[in-house]
């Protein structure tokens, strides 16, 4: 059997599927899962073993034989705590086949093969009965199925089946309840995730304003919850306008129902100003009495000292679908619609009866502008970002003339808008917008003459973006668009950014290293086969390239100096033979070398540059602040080296790295 995956091709632009070896599809599930995330997260561990041994000895006072039903049993760790804590008997089920395989095995070598039963099966396939996969309903219901956003993975239709057809009336549940909490905030930082800002343009005959069309300034957007690490956003990027409220909650020792519905509160703002975001994280209580709580409460909320970091659940950023003005003291009404999987939201002023019994059930928001669909929420960050927009302005300036023609590469971009308005005679845009502007219907390597109305390109433009990029250097795509349109432009053609460059650093993360950092014993279980399963996947490929990662929600700091590693000259056109370079690093500081981050530099002209990574090393401890709306590059090093800079010999990296002219790709190495 084969399996179809989509690469982005760097040398076309596009996505391609390409056909895998039939293991790879598993081998990328579970190298990029988030099972050593999840084990690493002593909290959530610690907090339901409270839960499931208070559960077993609950049921075990009333004189019952202790049945458990582990939904979702993943590593069956759930399962082995309930086993240990004295249940008679367990069902772990597992839908994933190589995971549950790997259960039965973690299962046999921890001693618990009599007690722990692995189904691989869908539990709404499970069947109950004397010749069923269970033989009688349990009496306590452990699962872990939940994501950021609560409902994501589907643990309400879940729920809503086991406790018809799988579990006893009455059943013990870990957890047994789980609470959704909201807070209304403004903040133009999130706010420009979802919206495009007017932009300011300083052009010789005065100041234009780029400002989107009213379609996209009146769109809702799109109803998909925006997840991020919200402990890293700094409480001076946003005003909190009321304060915590519980939104919702769900018992789930009682039947679930999944069925759309809707749930509204009233809150009284504690401050005027408008309202743009909703800011959401749940809770859950292991024990019906609340005493054993988890919880995803971020910083300015929670009251404990103690600080869990967890990249599997995060919290939630809702953009309203309007911005809404309110004022201190004067009270609105929120409501939270959620269909089987997500929630979203929507802000009214109060009525004068309270919470008035009309059904305010709000229709799923649909993007009606396109921008949302075409713009994920860091892009929209990008083309707000007015530092940004003014370097471009900057560099056109430079090399724009009156009779300049102008052909633009990239994705919904606006440098052709800034061309136009600081006098550009004539813009083609190959991919987008505007009247004045015309918008070529056509792939780079299929223009011809007629496209340009016969006329030679003199100044070639592009950010560059393409919506297909993952990595940092996929946008190199815009420098194969530039060798296929080689023939349509002047000799002296200008072509902005004139050159790129790639860098990178050695750094130690603060916590990102865990989510592959093996777990070898978790609550006193031995889960080594999951390690090495996990080693297996990676060693498969993905050990040997690098990921993306939006790095300014994961802190890190800089053991080495930035390189600068390759170059890419695109006054040129792409050469037929690959470009390789080698060399090392020094580590200038103490720390552990978890791995390297890579980014791109784009050379817009002389002395003007953008960076898609590292913006500054901020204190001499070496603490990074990386540009927040690209992902960059993070290539994790197999082994873990502490470099200590006051021996006589500095510790170094040595790297090999090789872009495939053919292939767009770059393949590195890295020895420590």
């Amino acid at each position: 059997m084969k399996t179809f995956c989509g690469r982005p091709n760097p040398t076309t632009g596009s996505l391609e599927w390409l056909e895998e070896d039939e293991n790879y599809d598993y081998h990328q599930e579970i190298a990029r899962s988030r099972y050593a995330d999840m084990l690493h997260d002593k909290d959530r561990n610690v907090k339901y073993y409270q839960g499931i041994r208070a559960a077993v000895s609950r049921v075990k006072e009333r004189g019952e034989k202790a049945i458990v039903l582990d939904v979702g049993t993943g590593t069956g760790l759930l399962s082995m705590m309930a086993a240990s804590a004295g249940a008679d008997f367990c069902y772990a089920v597992e839908v994933f086949k190589p995971m549950a395989n790997a259960a039965v095995k973690i299962v046999e070598k921890n001693g618990f093969r009599d007690k722990i039963k692995v189904i691989n099966k869908h539990s709404t396939e499970v069947t109950v009965g004397p010749d069923g996969d269970m033989q009688c309903r349990a009496n306590i219901l452990v699962t872990e199925l939940f994501d950021t956003e609560l409902i994501g993975e589907g643990a309400l239709p879940t729920y809503e089946h086991a406790h018809k057809y799988l579990v006893q009336e009455g059943c013990e549940a870990v957890p047994h309840r789980a609470t959704v909490y909201v807070q209304l905030v403004e903040s133009k930082r999130m706010w420009s995730w979802n919206k495009l800002f007017p932009v300011h343009v300083e052009a010789e005959d005065g100041e234009k304003i780029i400002v989107s069309p009213s379609e996209m300034e009146n769109c809702p957007g799109v109803p998909s919850v925006c997840d991020i690490q919200l402990n890293q956003m700094p409480s001076s990027d946003f005003t909190v306008l009321s304060d915590v409220v519980t939104m919702f909650s769900v018992d789930f020792s009682k039947p679930v129902r999944s069925a759309s519905t809707s749930y509204s509160v009233q809150l009284e703002p504690v401050k005027s100003g408008k309202a743009q975001i909703v800011l959401s994280w749940w809770d859950i209580d292991m024990d019906p009495s609340g005493m054993i709580n988890c919880t995803m409460a971020p910083y300015w909320v929670k009251s404990t000292p103690a600080f869990q970091w967890r990249d599997h659940w995060m919290q939630c950023v809702y953009f309203l679908p309007h911005e809404e003005p309110v004022l201190q003291g004067e009270k609105v009404c929120l409501t939270a619609c959620r269909d089987e999987y997500s929630v979203w939201y929507k802000l009214q002023k109060a009525s004068g009866e309270e919470e008035s019994k009309v059904d305010v059930r709000v229709e799923s928001p649909v993007c009606r502008c396109q921008a949302h669909l075409l713009w994920n929420r860091p892009r929209f960050g990008e083309l707000n970002d007015q530092n940004r927009t003014h370097q471009y302005i900057k560099s056109l300036m430079k090399v724009l003339k009156t009779d300049s023609v102008c052909l633009c590469i990239s994705d919904g971009s606006l440098l052709p808008v800034l061309a136009h308005y600081l006098g550009a005679k004539q813009i083609f845009k190959a991919n987008h917008l505007e009247d004045e502007i015309t918008i070529l219907q056509a792939r780079p390597e299929l223009l011809t003459p007629s496209h340009l109305e016969d006329k030679k390109i003199s100044v070639l433009v592009g950010e560059p973006f393409f919506t297909t990029s993952l990595l940092p250097w996929h946008n190199l795509y815009f420098w194969y668009a530039r060798t296929a349109v080689t023939s349509h432009l002047t000799s002296n053609v200008t072509v902005l950014p004139q050159s790129a460059s790639l860098h990178m650093m050695i750094v130690e993360f603060q916590d990102l290293w865990r989510i592959r950092s093996p777990c070898g014993i978790c609550e006193g279980f031995d889960v080594q086969t999951m390690d090495d399963m996990i080693k297996n996947s990676l060693n498969f490929r993905e050990s040997k390239e690098a990921e993306p990662h939006p790095l300014w929600e994961y802190p890190c700091k800089s053991l080495s100096d930035p390189e600068e590693v390759l170059t890419f000259d695109f006054r040129k056109t792409v050469p037929q033979h690959c470009l390789s370079t080698e060399g090392s690093v020094n580590l200038l500081r103490k720390g552990k070398s978890h791995g390297a981050v890579l980014w791109m530099e784009y050379h817009l002209a002389a002395d003007i540059s953008v960076s898609t990574g590292l913006m500054q090393i901020s204190n001499e401890k070496g603490n990074c602040e990386w540009n927040p709306h690209c992902k960059q590059a993070v290539y994790f090093f197999s082994s873990v080296i502490e470099s200590e800079p006051l021996s006589d010999l500095p510790s170094a990296v040595t790297y090999a790295m090789n872009f495939d002219t053919k292939t767009g790709e770059i393949a590195m190495d890295f020895k420590l």
